[in-house]
C-alpha cells in the first residue's frame, strides 16, 4: 500500500516531494494527479516547475484534471495550466481542449481578458496550428 502523502508537496518549496511524485511516475501517481495539479495555481512556486512537465508528459490521463481547472474561476490557475501543461501535451491530446481554448481566446469573459488567459489561449491555439475563426 502506497502512502501517497509522501508524494504530494506540503509547501511551495517542497522540491523533495515533487521530485518523488515524478519518480513515482504514471500510472502509480494517478491517485494524486488532482492534488498535484493544485500546485500549478502559481508557477512562481518552485514545485510547479517540477510538476508541470510531469503532468504534461502523462498525456490523456491528465485531461479530467485539466478540465476541472478550466471550469474553475481561478484565472491565474487557468493561465498556468494552459501555458505550462496544455501547450506541452501531445497535439492530439491538447486538441481535446480546442473548443474551450477558442472560447477563451475569441469570446473571453472580462476577467479572462484582464488576467491574460485569453492571450495565452490564443497563443496555444496558434502553436497547435489552429486558425482563428472567420469573423
Amino acid at each position: 500500500m502506497t502512502d501517497f502523502d509522501a508524494y504530494v508537496p506540503r509547501h511551495k518549496c517542497d522540491i523533495e516531494r515533487a521530485e518523488a511524485a515524478v519518480r513515482l511516475g504514471y500510472p502509480e501517481a494517478e491517485p494524486i494527479l488532482g492534488r498535484l495539479i493544485e500546485w500549478l495555481q502559481d508557477y512562481n512556486w518552485p514545485v510547479a516547475h517540477i510538476i508541470a512537465p510531469f503532468l504534461a508528459s502523462i498525456g490523456r490521463p491528465v485531461v479530467p484534471q485539466i478540465w476541472l481547472v478550466l471550469r474553475s474561476d481561478d484565472m491565474q490557475w487557468k493561465y498556468w495550466v494552459i501555458s505550462q501543461v496544455i501547450r506541452f501535451l501531445p497535439n492530439h491530446v491538447a486538441l481535446e481542449f480546442r473548443s474551450e481554448l477558442e472560447r477563451l481566446a475569441y469570446r473571453p469573459e472580462p476577467s479572462e481578458r484582464i488576467e491574460y488567459v485569453s492571450e495565452v489561449a490564443g497563443e496555444t491555439l496558434n502553436e497547435l496550428g489552429c486558425s482563428a475563426p472567420d469573423a
